[in-house]
């Protein structure tokens, strides 16, 4: 409780992370998880899951996604008398009842910053996890640890990634917004480059304050990964919402896909799937709904961007609305380079903000360079073969841009 001194307010205390509901969320995310994984892929347990750790929705659940990742591993938290968590604890095998999966902890910065202590814990399970004396064929975690060792790699168990030591972003944002890029590819390497500093307790500093860039363990980490999780923390902003998700979720498992082999089903690389869990979902007394990335993006285009009440109310708003349209218009080139964006919602969206000329009219009058990034996302979609259309719409589009110019 918070006295009315105004002196000791705070979000949550993070020595009793996870909480008990966010630890039952947790348990039941990660089973519903690998549920679905060896639904879709005959039986076969996933060797690596990548699980994004971030402040915000850390707050938010009081350490859901910290729980996803001790459940999949599985590990469980040891309290000492006070209630404060100490340790990490493995779980027998006998009681897991089937492999410990490895995990890649994608760390935000903000989350590598305010909750030191849990990464400190959490280095130190993953450590004793790659040292058990268990089979590889039932602890992915040691598997693939040994098999680092056996390249001289230092630190085969360091789990937990983030950006450079005081910086933030994975940039691959800034990269979708100046257009500068080649291949899709090359979007999933910046998000390498970036994430490729081990922070906890094993890096010598302790407190999780400073990392050191380990780019065979990430390399090995991406090759093996078969599955990312991202929570949604907000039932106002989601994925197509915000540049964040695509430039880390999304850009996550573009790097994971540019180190798999060819599926000989597609004759294309191997696909990462996502699943996307709402932390305002369900409860701790019953499943929680673990979604996959591609339905949760057709539902959010389909309530939001694609919807003319959303679109309407938006433009009610003049300027600030406009910029809400073509920000989410540069998400949705970013969510297309680095997982997949169905090709009606480009044909519906040109529709809705470009060929509709009341529409037009109404986002260049209130913000001529929204209006002018609206059409230039659908070109370049268009350009880079992200959408297929007609003819016709290409040239009126081009038109459109150049009057804006």
């Amino acid at each position: 409780s918070v006295l009315p001194t105004g002196k000791n307010i705070y979000a949550l205390d993070p020595y009793r992370m996870p909480s008990a509901t966010a630890w039952a969320r947790g348990q039941r995310i990660a089973k519903e998880t690998l549920r679905q994984h060896q639904q879709a892929n005959d039986g076969a347990y996933p060797e690596t899951i990548a699980v994004t750790l971030w402040g915000l929705d850390a707050i938010k659940t009081r350490g859901e996604s910290v729980a996803v990742a001790l459940a999949l591993v599985g590990a469980k938290p040891v309290k000492e008398g006070t209630g404060r968590i100490v340790r990490f604890d493995l779980v027998p095998l006998e009681e897991l009842g089937r492999p410990r999966i490895d995990v890649l902890a994608s760390l935000s910065g903000i989350f590598r910053d305010s909750f030191a202590n849990i990464v400190d814990l959490l280095d130190d399970m993953f450590e004793r996890a790659a040292k058990a004396d268990e089979p590889l064929e039932m602890n992915f975690v040691k598997k693939h640890a040994e098999g680092l060792r056996a390249d001289g790699v230092e630190r085969p168990a360091a789990r937990l990634f983030s950006n450079p030591p005081g910086d933030y972003g994975s940039m691959v944002n800034e990269v979708i917004g100046t257009g500068e890029w080649t291949e899709n590819e090359s979007l999933g390497e910046t998000w390498k480059g970036r994430n490729v500093f081990s922070y906890g307790r094993g890096e010598g500093t302790g407190a999780g304050t400073a990392g050191k860039a380990r780019p065979e363990v990430l390399d090995k980490l991406l090759e093996t990964t078969e599955r990312v999780v991202q929570e949604i923390d907000s039932v106002e902003y989601g994925l197509s919402d915000i540049q964040e998700y695509y430039a880390n979720t999304g850009a996550l498992k573009k790097a994971a896909e540019n180190r798999k082999g060819m599926d000989p089903r597609t004759g294309k690389k191997k696909k990462v799937s996502v699943s996307i869990v709402e932390a305002f979902s369900g409860s701790a007394d019953e499943n929680v709904p673990v979604q996959e990335l591609e339905d949760v993006l057709r539902l959010e285009y389909r309530s939001k961007m694609l919807n003319p009440k959303w679109r309407d109310a938006m433009l009610k708003q003049g300027s600030g609305g406009a910029y809400e349209i073509s920000q989410r218009m540069t998400a949705m080139v970013g969510w297309a380079a680095t997982a997949e964006v169905d090709n009606f919602v480009f044909d519906q969206a040109a529709e809705r903000y470009a060929l509709d000329d009341d529409v037009a009219k109404q986002l260049q009058k209130s913000n001529p360079e929204a209006f002018k990034n609206v059409v230039r996302r659908l070109l370049e979609a268009n350009g880079r073969g992200m959408w297929s259309t007609d003819d016709r719409t290409l040239d009126k589009l081009r038109d459109l841009y150049a009057e804006a110019d």
